[in-house]
């Protein structure tokens, strides 16, 4: 093994150090209420953000090489319209095919009752609830995301391509990352309702397919931004807008949500889609 190696497995093993240091805690709490409150869900998701900078600090990393730097725009456009492609037809063919699988008036409902609108709700929810929690809610959930993204991305995802290469050092990020989530996946309220064992299966390839594609959206770019903007309309688009609009009950669930076989199978197509026209423009693997 080259000294060059050998530090990055140390990296590494800090990080991970710290990772669990830093959430297991939290998760303890979690699985002792049965449940995850929004807060604790976003002081959760800077576990990973303070893992990997308390590890720069001790191992004497220079905090810029986390990838701070501002990409170029349609690097950034791709990563804010990919969950639409591999989200939407998964809930448009759900709501098709599964009876009851839409639940609009449930959306419109929680979207007009905070505002007393009585009259004309579903147009309220549709022009003015749906755009605005597009816009706003993405770009505060941005804030949570950049806690998880500096670490799995930041920090991990170089250590992890350099030693095995982007896509294959994705995989491995993808692993943990999913395992990561485990605790409250099985002991609190962290998912949509179907058997932990369907649930755990499909949630893993889920997030390791999305690792795939952050990975590379890291190398191409070197920079973290593109996963963050990733990551953050990942979870508005699908959790603040379709899961509202979707049954939780009956067969939807089997299909949609991050623990359906309908987003497995569709973010397994983007990522090897994504790794392949990445790889042809950066056959090196390495951060651009």
């Amino acid at each position: 093994m080259t000294a060059k190696s050998e530090a990055a497995l140390k990296d590494i093993a800090w990080f991970l150090f710290w990772l669990v240091v830093f959430s297991a805690p939290i998760d303890a709490f979690s699985v002792y209420l049965g449940y995850t409150t929004p807060m604790i869900s976003r002081i959760t998701m800077w576990a990973p953000g303070a893992a990997a900078l308390v590890t720069c600090l001790i191992r004497r990393i220079r905090i810029d090489s986390l990838g701070w730097h501002w990409p170029k725009w349609n690097v950034i456009g791709w990563s804010y319209f990919l969950p639409w492609f591999y989200a939407l037809p998964v809930y448009f063919l759900a709501w098709l095919l599964i009876p009851g699988a839409l639940d609009w008036p449930a959306f419109v409902a929680q979207s007009a009752q905070p505002y007393h609108v009585v009259n004309h709700a579903g147009l309220f929810a549709a022009a003015f609830s749906i755009p605005t929690t597009l816009v706003f809610a993405f770009l505060s959930t941005m804030m949570w995301a950049l806690g998880e993204e500096l670490g799995w991305r930041g920090f991990l995802q170089p250590r992890m391509g350099a030693w095995l290469g982007t896509t294959k050092g994705a995989l491995v990020v993808g692993l943990i990352w999913a395992a990561w989530h485990y605790p409250v996946l099985l002991g609190a309220d962290y998912n949509s309702g179907t058997p932990p064992a369907y649930a755990l299966t499909c949630f893993t390839l889920t997030v390791v397919s999305m690792a795939v594609i952050s990975g590379w959206l890291r190398t191409v770019s070197a920079s973290i931004w593109p996963s963050v903007v990733l990551h953050a309309i990942h979870n508005t688009l699908i959790q603040a807008v379709l899961d509202a609009m979707t049954n939780t009950h009956g067969n939807a669930p089997y299909v949609t949500t991050e623990f359906g076989f309908g987003m497995t199978l569709t973010m397994a197509a983007t990522a090897f889609v994504v790794a392949r026209t990445c790889a042809k423009r950066n056959p090196t693997g390495v951060a651009a």
